[in-house]
């Protein structure tokens, strides 16, 4: 059983890091490919994949296009993978360890033949200390409504391919229709939630994020829910660490939060009265 990893990324110097280094043992190879960094993502990368036990794990592709297309993209890096399942990543995904295990033991041990994983996230805002509440997550995912995440599939599934525009886009399989619209009893949702600071600045230098495609977009205002004195973080957050890689515990400022007060209102009123309506899918 061969488990690769895809992980499509640009200036993601903030956790790029911290996210590899979540999943890479337990993965058989890791693909990222770089669609134009201009911060020290790569460089970040490179340190990784000089380390000596993981040299063979990582394969790294640099593009500079003019225009992202993610369609492209997906679809040539699932040709040139080899394995029995995808597991996909990306830079701004935190995994404990113990929920990695438990997706690498499901794939691994597919006794259900079971054809997609389905996993809940945590999704800090603001900073790590602060995390967005259950009921803003609208995803669609294994008959169940939250901050969800399709994060592994199989290679078999007929006709394999991927489909949309960025932020719309998903796998689909011979048919036209989405994994997570096959047969449900195929699809498995594990209790074995990651970390997902999309929602966060990703970039260490300023002005990054506002220049990478649609993610001023996702940067959040949001007076989030404190976790507890006690929460448990993922493990990666306190391993040893590159110079280069930067420390992610930085709380919000004065500005920020000031910000924040006004529009979280606002946010929790248009989740209450429009966002039950939308159409929400991977």
């Amino acid at each position: 059983m061969i488990i690769s990893g895809h992980c499509l990324i640009k200036d993601e110097s903030r956790f790029i890091w911290y996210a590899i280094m979540s999943v890479i043992n337990h993965l058989d190879k890791l693909l990222i490919w770089d669609t134009g960094s201009s911060d020290t993502t790569i460089e970040i990368i490179r340190q990784v994949s000089k380390v000596k036990l993981l040299q063979n794990k990582i394969q790294l592709k640099e593009f500079k296009p003019k225009v992202f297309k993610e369609e492209e993209y997906r679809q040539n890096m699932l040709n040139e993978t080899k394995g029995d399942w995808i597991f996909t990543l990306d830079g701004d995904e935190i995994w404990w360890e113990d929920s990695i295990k438990g997706v690498m033991k499901a794939l691994r041990n597919p006794g259900d033949k079971i054809e997609s994983i389905v996993m809940p996230t945590y999704n800090p805002v603001g900073d790590l200390f602060h995390y967005q509440e259950e009921s803003a997550g609208r995803y669609k995912l294994a008959g169940k409504i939250g901050h969800l995440n399709l994060r592994a599939f199989s290679r078999s599934i007929p006709g394999l391919a991927w489909s949309g525009k960025y932020g719309m886009g998903g796998w689909i399989d011979k048919d036209g229709r989405r994994i997570q619209d096959r047969e449900k009893s195929k699809i498995k949702f594990l209790n074995c939630p990651y970390m997902h600071t999309s929602f966060l600045k990703r970039s260490l230098e300023e002005g990054i994020d506002k220049k990478v495609y649609k993610r001023k977009k996702k940067f959040k205002y949001e007076l989030g829910i404190p976790f507890s004195r006690d929460f448990y973080y993922p493990e990666v957050f306190f391993r040893p660490r590159p110079e280069i890689v930067p420390s992610v515990w930085g709380t919000t400022n004065f500005s920020y939060n000031f910000r924040a007060f006004f529009e979280t209102p606002m946010r929790k009123v248009y989740r209450k009265t429009i966002l039950p309506f939308k159409k929400h899918g991977y």
